[in-house]
């Protein structure tokens, strides 16, 4: 029997899990609301033509390509990949990236903002007794989506150093997720750190591996505590729009 699980939050509208400038807005018009407009399309007709007086229902949405779960593509991390190329834009990045077999690495175990280093990934795998292979795709579960819907999601869970994120690339590992805001720590508490450190070498760190390596990242994910830790196929086709640094996905794993 095939289970399909979703990986992805809905889109919603007023939710303080993104900044301010990034939350989505939604105008959403019934079928009373645009029973005028409807019957324009055809001819003379009037509202009194169409059942009950019923147009058709549509929503209009104000929102950022990394709203909602979502894609990141080499071009959001720098305009340059593999150590000078020019970085790809959504529509770019190869379909076959997007399917692969899914590995979970559940690091619910870190306290947020704690920054995960190669070793926690060697440790982990050697834990579980999993050999990463090509194309692998691999999700890490810090328990942020426990505070999704709140203004806590934006400062939960950990988060991946540059190192780790070459430890993964340099394996053949091309798409990575997880269910946190960011694939870096908690921006905020990264900002707190500079402050007291001056070390411009931990902003944005994570993403910044892109420029070394090509790889795509899935942030804001979701249910990955249903899943098996391995035996599932995973798929992340992100939305393709023209030139962009990222595209909303529909995440799912099926198990067989």
């Amino acid at each position: 029997m095939r289970k399909i699980i979703d990986l992805s939050i809905a889109v919603e509208a007023g939710l303080p899990s993104d900044p301010p400038n990034q939350i989505p807005q939604i105008k959403y018009c019934n079928h009373k609301d645009t029973a005028a407009e409807m019957a324009g399309f055809f001819g003379d007709a009037t509202i009194e033509d169409l059942p009950e007086g019923n147009g058709w229902a549509i929503e209009f949405i104000n929102i950022s390509t990394h709203s909602g779960t979502h894609v990141d593509a080499p071009y959001h991390y720098y305009p340059t990949m593999n150590n000078g190329e020019r970085a790809w834009t959504i529509d770019e990045v190869p379909l076959d990236w997007f399917i692969g077999e899914g590995v979970v690495v559940d690091f619910r175990d870190k306290p947020d903002g704690y920054k995960v280093l190669p070793e926690d990934f060697e440790n982990y795998f050697k834990k579980i007794n999993y050999e990463l292979k090509e194309g692998d795709i691999v999700l890490v579960m810090t328990g942020a989506a426990d505070k999704w819907g709140t203004k806590a999601y934006l400062t939960a869970g950990c988060g991946m150093s540059k190192e780790a994120t070459l430890w993964l690339t340099n394996r053949g590992i091309k798409v990575v997720g997880t269910d946190g805001w960011s694939w870096d720590r908690p921006l905020p508490l990264i900002a707190e750190e500079f402050n007291r450190t001056k070390n411009k070498d931990i902003i944005w760190e994570g993403h910044r591996a892109g420029m070394e390596k090509a790889y795509c990242h899935i942030e804001k994910l979701t249910n990955l505590d249903k899943l098996p830790i391995t035996g599932f196929k995973f798929y992340c086709f992100p939305i393709k729009i023209k030139d962009a640094s990222a595209g909303w996905t529909r995440a799912i794993a099926v198990i067989e």
